[in-house]
């Protein structure tokens, strides 16, 4: 399948027609037990500002259980959340999901459980709306899977990485997910094409990172002695002509970790915009490639629930075995 096109619809809500006009009352239920009130209200009250909700809470306008309350505050099961009255201007509600991403994510589901969803996310789709991004994977999943109380993601992937994402169906399942992540108790592995010959000997990059922000506003990330610690394994899988086809496992997860780690080694990852070469990237453009070649493979685990190991695959998207192909 070719990079992804995103395809939804919209609905045109009035002010008059907003759910939030009236006095609300919301009972927590066990899948929010232990959330904080201000990301139960975000999740809870969809199109409404963050800016505004923070103003809810300032002035009193949340209750729980007839109290006033902070953001940080700790909902337990069988909580009562008071919400005033919001009169918000709305242009429309949140965009829907159309035909084509409906029936990719239904027929890519790669594993699923009472706690637990992993896709074979698309590249392309991005994880989450925002910075320009009506609608992205969780959006999507939540309005295709209404019936879901709780539907938050576990981890992140770049907008133009595809492969296995997981999303938590319950808030315990979330919390010791991300904590095994933390323990580095997750095995999480990815196929990457990098400019020329990988050396046999180079096993591990273990290099800080750091965020930055340039004077444009574009976002970038880059080795500094004073960024977070960040480790990444690698195995050479192919080796082409001119590249090389590498087995990545993350020790640690920091944004853009593995583009990075690449580009400072001087290999980087095919087909990336923002570390890349601009020639190697156009060199392979005649095989085909036209999105960045990274591609999250595979997951092993412990499930919280069960205590069973899970493990799951993701095969390289056809386009991208089209590109080694040629190459070979």
């Amino acid at each position: 399948m070719a990079r992804f096109s995103i395809i939804y619809s919209y609905f045109i809500v009035s002010e008059s027609e907003s759910k939030f006009s009236k006095v609300s009352f919301v009972e927590v239920g066990p899948e929010q037990d232990g959330q904080r009130l201000d990301n139960f209200l975000i999740r809870h009250l969809k199109g409404v500002p963050k800016s505004r909700i923070y103003n809810l809470l300032r002035k009193g306008e949340v209750r729980v259980n007839k109290g006033r309350v902070k953001p940080d505050t700790r909902l337990k099961t069988a909580d009562v959340v008071r919400i005033a009255p919001i009169r918000v201007a709305q242009k429309g509600a949140a965009p829907e999901p159309g035909r084509q991403l409906q029936r990719y994510l239904t027929d890519n589901v790669l594993f699923e459980d009472d706690g637990l969803l992993i896709i074979n996310k698309p590249s392309g789709l991005a994880v989450h709306g925002g910075s320009g991004v009506s609608l992205g994977a969780i959006e999507a999943l939540r309005a295709l899977r209404p019936e879901l109380r709780f539907l938050e993601l576990v981890h992140r992937l770049d907008r133009e990485t595809s492969g296995c994402l997981m999303l938590a169906k319950k808030r315990s399942v979330l919390l010791e997910l991300q904590a095994a992540m933390q323990r580095n108790q997750i095995d999480k592995r990815y196929q990457a094409l990098v400019k020329g010959q990988w050396p046999k000997g180079k096993a591990t990059v273990n290099a800080p990172l750091r965020k930055n922000t340039l004077s444009g506003g574009e976002r970038v990330v880059r080795v500094d002695a004073n960024g977070k610690p960040s480790i990444t394994h690698f195995t050479i899988a192919r080796r082409f002509e001119q590249s090389t086809l590498l087995e990545v496992r993350l020790e640690t997860g920091r944004t853009h970790q593995i583009r990075v780690h690449c580009q400072f080694s001087g290999q980087p990852i095919a087909g990336d915009p923002k570390y890349g070469e601009r020639q190697f990237n156009e060199s392979l453009r005649d095989c085909g490639l036209k999105r960045l070649f990274l591609h999250a493979s595979e997951l092993r685990f412990k499930h919280p629930l069960s205590g069973d190991w899970v493990s799951v695959e993701a095969r390289l998207p056809q386009e991208l075995e089209q590109v080694l192909s040629k190459l070979q």
